[in-house]
């Protein structure tokens, strides 16, 4: 099982450690625009050929997407989900619990979620929500906080022997590229509302945040579903980096189906078109 300390490890090049403040703060290894969107298409292609995998085989996949706010989680589960079949990957983000949710036993909304056989599952946030925002922000009494701590690895454990692969990543960013990303938001009318007063409440809470994740990792980072760093202060190779590994972690074979042959259309015969007048047409403004 790694530990924390080698789960925070980051490389500083040249043999010289990396600075921290939280969460690594690694050199940037920025990628042209021209190599991220080939490498990106190369690994879409084979994303569908694991989508087709995990079809034939019957696998069960949930992968945890958590960090730090604006680290780009949401950008890598875009860039998975694009090329591939909404009925075979899905997409859960929970938003807050309804008052019964918070009566029953905290892990079961979040079971309702997992995959059923030939179903990948990527969790935008997931039950880590007690152990992160809902812990810092007192959200949780600190009896339901210790509680979570004691029974997630056994909850997980669970899961795992029930056959299913639980794949977690945790989005690495420094609080410098966060106030930058966070800045960003604020001046894009498209993006201003991914900055929610939560996020806001977060920048005075770096160090309280920090705690929290090393708490995390120090109950949960087990052998049986380790936690994954992915350094994500430049958005382009964290994607390819995170892609590339998800794709490492479920051996897969080439199952992409051969495209039909067209034969030609058939002529329309008797069908007339009913005339275009009655029909009603939205306006072309380009």
């Amino acid at each position: 099982m790694k530990t924390k300390r080698q789960a925070e490890k980051g490389s500083g090049g040249a043999g010289s450690p990396a600075k921290k403040t939280g969460d690594i703060k690694a050199p940037k290894r920025k990628v042209d625009t021209r190599t991220y969107e080939k490498e990106l298409a190369r690994l879409q292609i084979e994303l569908v050929k694991l989508q087709e995998w995990v079809k034939h085989e019957g696998l069960r996949i949930a992968v945890l997407f958590e960090g730090r706010d604006a680290a780009g989680k949401g950008g890598v589960i875009k860039r998975i989900t694009e090329s591939l079949n909404p009925r075979i990957c899905r997409v859960v983000a929970l938003g807050r619990p309804t008052e019964p949710e918070q009566t029953s036993w905290y892990f079961q909304r979040y079971v309702a979620h997992l995959p059923s056989a030939g179903e990948i599952v990527l969790f935008d946030r997931s039950w880590y929500n007690r152990a992160g925002v809902e812990h810092v922000m007192g959200f949780c009494t600190d009896e339901q906080y210790q509680e979570f701590l004691r029974s997630c690895p056994e909850f997980e454990r669970l899961l795992v022997r029930s056959g299913l692969l639980l794949i977690k990543y945790w989005f690495s960013v420094n609080d410098e590229e966060q106030e930058r990303r966070f800045q960003s938001r604020m001046k894009d009318p498209t993006r201003s509302w991914k900055l929610s007063p939560m996020d806001v409440e977060s920048r005075s809470r770096w160090v309280e945040y920090s705690r929290a994740k090393d708490a995390m990792f120090a109950h949960t980072d087990i052998a049986e579903a380790p936690w994954y760093v992915v350094k994500a202060d430049v958005k382009k190779t964290a994607r390819l980096n995170c892609i590339s590994h998800l794709l490492s972690m479920v051996p897969y074979g080439d199952l992409t189906p051969t495209p039909p042959t067209l034969s030609p259309r058939p002529k329309a015969g008797a069908y007339r078109r009913p005339p275009l007048e009655e029909q009603k047409f939205i306006p072309e403004l380009w």
